[in-house]
């Protein structure tokens, strides 16, 4: 006997939702969406007849049938709006970065448990193509113990656009934006650090965020460099790793991305086309470089772990837990720039 589907409402109709959220939950028989809150209701309303649109969220989440709630509102809303809909007894998707404060995340945290629902953040580069071959790479031992590992969110926007992400002093910025994902990747492959040195700024004329990040993880015998900034044409280096056995270079973002702003569907026959031109590359002492050609990205698997998240209760995808890692980063990101010391964790 075949399973009701989960109904979803989206708070936001903005790049996020229709770009990374609605192409995979109107794919996925899982999911039924249901409502919307935004202030687009002409436009839905002409594409999307059968969606019931709210002008407020909190309206929403009263009213709505739905069972699980997608936040892509600005960031320095994700607590109140997050707050509100678990109250309600709705299971969470959250953007990232999960909240500004690592107090308001400790706070929804015990909220969803104390209402017994489900509360996720949406780190979809945990299934960029680069990262998880890059992550079998360091688990088969072919680059040997690791020594040295650098990251890249680089981009090139070198004028400050209007739009609440890069003038939100309040969670705008890149270490709110890109930082999330550096962060949660390399927490990913080694753990948390033993300490942070930061620098976080401001370059860009007419700039109010920070738009230039570099932040230095220390671990027992390795170091972490993570960095980002809007001074860089492609094409862009990605990952750098220094192993006792080998190197490995990778240059070029996965293109899930790039693919979801073309309006490809996901997983059709052009979604991983350029999986060869994304290759990196390993060298080895006295050995021919060595081509790893990049896996297909799976943003699609993201959403299948919370369909079976949200009917068994298990295998939640990026447990709120495992995002405030990152928030508490930033945060001692933030102390570093500041004091101009090394932060110990």
């Amino acid at each position: 006997m075949s399973q009701a589907p989960i109904k979803v409402a989206i708070v936001g109709y903005g790049y996020s939702a229709k770009t990374f959220h609605l192409p995979y939950i109107l794919q996925n028989p899982a999911f039924e969406w249901v409502a919307v809150s935004s202030r687009q209701s002409e436009q839905l309303h002409e594409q999307w007849p059968d969606i019931t649109c709210y002008l407020d969220p909190y309206e929403m989440f009263e009213k709505s049938d739905a069972d699980l709630v997608i936040i892509t509102a600005p960031n320095d809303v994700h607590y109140p709006l997050a707050k509100a809909a678990l109250l309600q007894g709705k299971h969470v998707i959250l953007e990232k970065p999960f909240v500004i404060q690592s107090s308001e995340g400790e706070k929804l945290i015990e909220i969803a448990d104390t209402h017994h629902c489900i509360l996720s953040v949406f780190q979809n580069r945990r299934w960029d193509g680069d990262f998880m071959t890059l992550r079998d790479l360091i688990t088969s031992g072919k680059l040997g113990d690791i020594k040295y590992f650098e990251s890249h969110f680089d981009r090139y926007r070198p004028t400050v656009r209007e739009r609440w992400r890069e003038l939100d002093t309040n969670g705008g910025g890149i270490l709110f934006d890109l930082g999330p994902h550096l962060l949660d990747q390399a927490v990913c492959l080694f753990g948390m650090p033993e300490a942070i040195t930061a620098q976080c700024r401001i370059m860009r004329p007419k700039g109010t965020t920070v738009d230039y990040v570099n932040m230095t993880l220390d671990y027992d015998g390795c170091v972490v460099n993570l960095h980002a900034n809007l001074y860089s044409p492609e094409p862009n280096l990605r990952y750098k790793v220094l192993g006792t056995k080998a190197k490995y270079i990778k240059y070029g973002l996965d293109d899930q991305e790039r693919n979801l702003k073309a309006g490809l569907i996901p997983l059709s026959e052009s979604w991983n086309q350029s999986l060869h031109e994304q290759s990196g590359t390993v060298y080895q002492e006295e050995a021919e470089p060595d081509e790893v050609v990049t896996q297909s990205g799976s943003y699609h698997r993201y959403f299948e772990h919370i369909a079976h998240a949200l009917r068994t209760g298990e295998g939640n995808p990026v447990p709120a837990e495992e995002a405030l890692q990152s928030i508490r980063l930033i945060e001692a990101a933030l102390e570093s720039h500041q004091s101009g010391r090394r932060i110990m964790l």
